[in-house]
């Protein structure tokens, strides 16, 4: 690139060595960052022993900073109590732009909140779907109402993903960009051997919450199970939800026809996933599903609930949608096993490798951080006329 490489400080509650959607995206886009030449550092909290500055593969510096989350792995908001510290990392660093992740992270909207005091140019990424009705969407559409009053740019990982965060935030959809996850096709590979049809193996891989859909589950396997004789089913995952899931396997008499293996280290879920034909995501909201790339590259045919922006992640022909019902998910369930045996996991892969790829997402959002920095300052008058119209309509 002809533009000068840029010192980039990424923010989240949500890193390693904690797993999920948002914390692989921060990590691989900040992997693939450093290949293109620029500087990249990690701001989080700390999880459990690891505290202070940390490297990861690629010089990736880590600062985990000594706060303990106090819900769901956020910090405690104080507004004005981690000033002081980001403040010292900003310069310490030399860094050029902020780059925060995921609505629902509360280091994240102090850190844009105190760089934009500080003069620096901002970018957003949502990850996340939500409500407008129910009392803490309202709340959180407020707090990024605030905080997004200000930023410098925005992105959002779908379509669907960016009409949410344009209607929650009032933000011009010019300033929002669609940049999608992706996957990395060189650890999700398929299975050297083609697992036989004999007995058809569907794989479910979820935090097992009300979000994720996994009360439809319990409605869905026992009549799958009914209809199919030689279809079994292997649920990962944990949560709150999994009691309901275990009641209907005693409940059905499944215990050798469901098997529940707990929560799955990400570095196990290919060796789960290619035990397996068909993946079934049961989600009720998704922006963006990156279990579903992960399957996909195994070769695995999916299945999944038509929410969000899960429509945009994958060609019609390697992925059957349902409504969140259970009686349409069976149905959907019943047309995948009965196209399944045109399905080649090999060149489902290498579709994948073409579709997705994360050195893709990576110049993408360098564009993104290049208009971002050309972008004019703002006076401080400006700056509070805009919080003034977002907090006082």
């Amino acid at each position: 690139m002809a533009d000068l490489k840029h010192r980039i400080l990424m923010v989240s509650d949500f890193f390693y060595p904690n797993f999920g959607g948002v914390e692989n995206h921060i990590y691989y886009l900040s992997q693939c960052l450093l290949k293109l030449g620029h500087k990249v550092v990690v701001l989080t909290h700390a999880y459990g022993n690891r505290s202070g500055v940390r490297y990861m593969t690629g010089g990736l510096k880590v600062y985990y900073v000594p706060w303990r989350p106090f819900l769901m792995q956020n910090t405690f908001p104080t507004i004005y109590g981690t000033f002081p510290i980001i403040r010292t990392i900003l310069l310490r660093e030399k860094i050029s732009l902020v780059h925060g992740h995921q609505a629902f992270s509360t280091l994240c909207h102090e850190t844009l909140m105190h760089a934009r005091t500080m003069g620096y140019k901002v970018v957003f990424t949502d990850h996340s779907l939500y409500g407008f009705a129910d009392v803490g969407s309202i709340h959180m559409n407020k707090v990024l109402q605030f905080t997004l009053a200000d930023v410098t740019r925005a992105i959002c990982v779908s379509h669907t993903s960016k009409e949410n965060t344009v209607l929650r935030s009032g933000l011009p959809p010019e300033k929002v960009f669609v940049i999608p996850n992706a996957v990395d096709t060189a650890m999700f590979k398929p299975a050297q051997q083609r697992l036989g049809r004999d007995e058809i193996v569907i794989v479910v891989i979820s935090r097992l919450v009300y979000r994720k859909g996994a009360d439809l589950l319990v409605e869905v396997i026992p009549e799958v199970c009914r209809l199919y004789p030689n279809v079994r089913f292997i649920v990962g995952g944990d949560g709150p939800k999994r009691v309901r899931l275990e009641e209907m396997r005693e409940k059905h008499s499944l215990q050798d026809r469901v098997e529940m293996l707990g929560a799955v280290p990400h570095a196990s879920v290919r060796s789960v996933l290619i035990s397996g034909h068909i993946f079934l995501n049961s989600s009720l909201t998704e922006a963006f599903c990156i279990a579903i790339l992960e399957a996909a590259s195994c070769g695995l045919l999916t299945v999944s609930t038509r929410v969000g922006g899960v429509p945009e992640v994958l060609p019609d022909d390697m992925i059957v949608l349902a409504e969140p019902d259970p009686s349409d998910m069976v149905h959907a369930i019943r047309k995948a096993i009965s196209i399944l045996p045109n399905i080649d996991p090999q060149v489902m892969h290498d579709r994948m490798k073409r579709l997705y790829n994360w050195n893709d997402v990576a110049e993408r959002t360098e564009i993104v951080y290049n208009r971002a920095l050309k972008c004019s300052d703002q006076s401080l008058l400006e700056r509070l006329s805009r919080y003034a119209i977002e907090c006082f309509p």
